[in-house]
């Protein structure tokens, strides 16, 4: 059974529209709660971190009331990286960790992102437990008013997640002499990115980090990396480093501001961590890992596996695996020793602190020659055209094209109303041919 309101990384939309208002909100928060309070038959406690989206504002109210209309303790944290809030979910020993966030999509989009209490994210059984409940009688899960839950505002999130992200490297782990530019996104990471680099003793240039609710990804971060690159080359810096809306995301850029993604940098930490013996059990790539990469770990002798794309589903199969790395060439990299997600500020410390002899960044990267790839996303109002006859002909005869030559993808976004077709070939006029005979199927 399909969900209904749970995407393939938690409840994404267009706020005040279907799922996205404080009406939803209030249920599934109570519904929730309910989960998570039933486990034990007493009062639980939830944290609750956010982006900077000016929704926020509207729907933290609503969730907070939903979960301790469960009877639910209540902490929020204000604006923090989504990692941040799944690290503190564990360490405060809440049964309940809850982002508000719609990562990297624009300012009108909200949504959430649920961790349970070993800061992973929440699996399918569970979110399909929870859309039952959402969808029953709301009265029947209120609490008596004597065991309403209690609900309190932290505000050293930040500067405890700062503390846990330094205790995973050694004391003298230093930055002085890098000069680091970082693109926050105007996001949850606006305060921590550039703080714990400055805290390393870096020079730090900051962009994106000024908040106004309506400007997170707007024209910055990581879904834009010509700002950090530009940004850089002005700043002359040894490193720049963009995040996306809840610093889940990271894309870099080296001193002489060439752009590195997700895959040069997963391919980097692999390589490296091998040579340390400190790998285990392989990568975990996505089927929109580039080919080059794939061609690189079998050269290397490093087992590589494909997963379905999100980071939860990433995270799956490295557990099943036995994996301690995996991520998406979009920037979402697990580093399964320190983090039970995707973490951009982690990730950028563990390059930096890859570079702290002298290495040059450039030295670092570029480590296979990266197929061409394209990617072609096109606006639909019904995801599921994906499924129609004149659609699946279009991609059997794309791939009958491509046969030998290359590969191709298309699958419906997990997190917004669009299809993705994702090309690979070193035959672009072949490459752009299959596009378009796909774009015309569902155009």
């Amino acid at each position: 059974m399909s969900k209904r309101y749970f995407g393939t990384d938690g409840i994404r939309g267009t706020v005040n529209q279907n799922k996205i208002n404080g009406d939803m909100f209030f249920k599934f928060g109570l519904a929730a709660g309910t989960y998570f309070r039933n486990l034990k038959k007493k009062k639980q406690t939830a944290i609750i971190a956010k982006d900077t989206r000016l929704s926020g504002y509207t729907l933290e109210p609503a969730l907070v009331s939903g979960l301790a209309s469960a009877g639910m303790h209540v902490f929020t944290l204000g604006p923090l990286p989504t990692n941040g809030l799944a690290m503190l979910t564990k360490k405060m020993n809440a049964n309940l960790g809850i982002m508000i966030t719609a990562s990297h999509n624009p300012f009108y989009d909200n949504g959430l992102k649920l961790f349970g209490p070993d800061g992973l994210k929440l699996s399918d059984k569970i979110e399909k437990k929870i859309e039952k409940l959402i969808d029953t009688k709301i009265s029947k899960h209120l609490t008596n008013p004597g065991v309403l839950g209690r609900v309190k505002r932290r505000e050293d999130a930040n500067e405890n997640y700062i503390n846990i992200l330094k205790n995973n490297f050694p004391k003298d782990f230093s930055l002085k002499g890098l000069k680091i530019a970082i693109d926050c996104a105007n996001g949850a990471g606006y305060k921590s990115g550039p703080n714990i680099l400055k805290s390393l003793g870096a020079k730090v240039y900051c962009v994106g980090t000024s908040p106004n609710g309506l400007n997170i990804n707007l024209n910055c971060g990581s879904t834009f990396p010509n700002k950090i690159q530009s940004f850089s080359v002005k700043k002359k810096v040894h490193l720049g480093i963009s995040l996306d809306g809840d610093a889940d995301r990271i894309i870099i850029c080296d001193e002489k501001g060439k752009i590195i993604d997700g895959d040069q940098i997963i391919a980097m930490i692999a390589l490296r961590w091998k040579q340390k013996k400190i790998l285990k059990g392989g990568v975990v790539g996505t089927l929109m890992s580039n080919y080059g990469l794939e061609k690189l770990f079998k050269e290397k002798k490093i087992k590589f596996i494909r997963a379905n794309v999100g980071d939860r589903y990433v995270k799956e199969a490295m557990k099943n695996n036995k994996c301690n790395l995996g991520g998406e060439q979009s920037g979402h990299i697990i580093l399964g020793n320190f983090a039970t997600t995707g973490d951009g500020i982690l990730v950028a410390l563990e390059i930096l602190y890859s570079m702290r002899k002298g290495k040059k960044a450039s030295e670092l990267f570029n480590n296979f020659n990266q197929t061409p790839q394209e990617l072609v996303n096109i606006n639909v109002k019904d995801k599921s055209i994906i499924h129609s006859k004149k659609c699946k002909k279009s991609i059997l005869k794309a791939k009958k094209i491509l046969i030998d030559n290359g590969r191709i993808l298309v699958r419906p976004s997990g997190t917004e109303p669009k299809i993705r077709i994702m090309c690979e070939s070193n035959n672009k006029k072949l490459m752009r041919k299959c596009i378009d005979l796909i774009k015309k199927s569902i155009n």
